[in-house]
């Protein structure tokens, strides 16, 4: 896309609109001397044998309702951006507004989350204003993803449960809102083996959780899972520090199943959590981590270590 970007098209937006302007007071310049052909202010066009149109010049108050508007167009666009890439002399610009209504905005607020800055995540989760500013900003930034109701769906964590990729504590939930996260695992097809090996993992994974699988094809599939204990522990109880799944519960993000565990190791799989950091305020990024610490612990819970 960049090779289409250059400077040159700049100049030709700020000619091609400065030339309709002028175009349009000479057309306008141009109307205004058409001269009446006397003894005939007609057209010639005639329409039910008695309707001729008349050559009237153009009324003196819609000429110059035409020369201020072009006039108007020719000041705005001194003023502000509309010529190429000039600024415009009042420096204005849609997002030095955003960010100017935005800086507002949170001066406005600070007092608001003053009161939350010395309060832990189970103060807060017990806080019925700090929840209810937290709902409001789950529902604004997360639910698109994770829900109205913070259940997830296929592909997207539930965040009502105690099983965390990246960690629970209230400081982990925040840096993942703030940074956010990058999970990555890759095609693992070539170091596992061939179909069949591909399918006893698969069985050994389940095994892990204690959902039904093949006992014998599970205990061949052990050394096998050899390929994944770099990532998912020999245990295959996760990393939180590289966001691998814990393999040993039952709670399955991309599918249950044979099947879809053949899936994840022959295609892997890349889940991007972005960044909040720049859309929320520090303040609103510890009341949110908190909201989303309490929807898994309970108001009455204290923070996991």
């Amino acid at each position: 896309m960049s090779d289409f970007v250059s400077n040159g098209w700049s100049v030709f937006v700020a000619a091609a609109t400065v030339l309709s302007l002028v175009a349009c007071l000479a057309l306008l310049a141009f109307a205004s001397k058409r001269k009446i052909i006397p003894n005939d202010p007609t057209t010639g066009h005639v329409w039910d044998e008695d309707l001729r149109e008349l050559n009237n010049p153009l009324p003196r108050w819609w000429m110059g309702l035409f020369i201020i508007t072009v006039l108007f167009a020719g000041a705005y666009l001194m003023l502000y951006p509309g010529l190429g890439s000039m600024v415009g002399s009042l420096n204005w610009s849609s997002t030095g507004q955003l960010e100017a209504e935005d800086k507002a905005a949170r001066a406005a607020m600070a007092p608001v989350y003053a009161r939350y800055a010395s309060m832990s995540a189970a103060d807060m989760a017990k806080d019925t204003q700090a929840m209810g500013i937290g709902e409001r900003l789950f529902l604004n930034n997360c639910s698109g993803c994770h829900g109205s109701d913070a259940r997830g769906s296929k592909g997207f964590p539930n965040l009502t449960d105690n099983d965390w990729l990246w960690g629970g504590t209230p400081e982990a939930i925040a840096q993942s809102i703030g940074k956010g996260r990058t999970g990555m695992m890759p095609p693992m097809a070539a170091a596992v083996g061939g179909a069949d090996d591909l399918k006893n993992v698969a069985q050994y994974v389940l095994s892990l959780s204690g959902s039904p699988h093949n006992n014998v094809a599970a205990e061949q599939g052990k050394a096998k899972f050899g390929a994944c204990a770099a990532c998912h522990g020999p245990d295959g109880k996760g990393n939180p520090a590289l966001g691998a799944p814990n393999l040993t519960d039952k709670v399955w993000l991309h599918g249950w199943g044979e099947e879809a565990i053949v899936a994840q190791i022959v295609n892997g799989k890349t889940n991007v959590m972005p960044a909040h950091e720049k859309r929320l305020s520090p303040e609103q990024l510890q009341v949110l981590a908190a909201y989303v610490w309490g929807k898994s612990n309970g108001a009455g819970a204290a923070p996991k270590q």
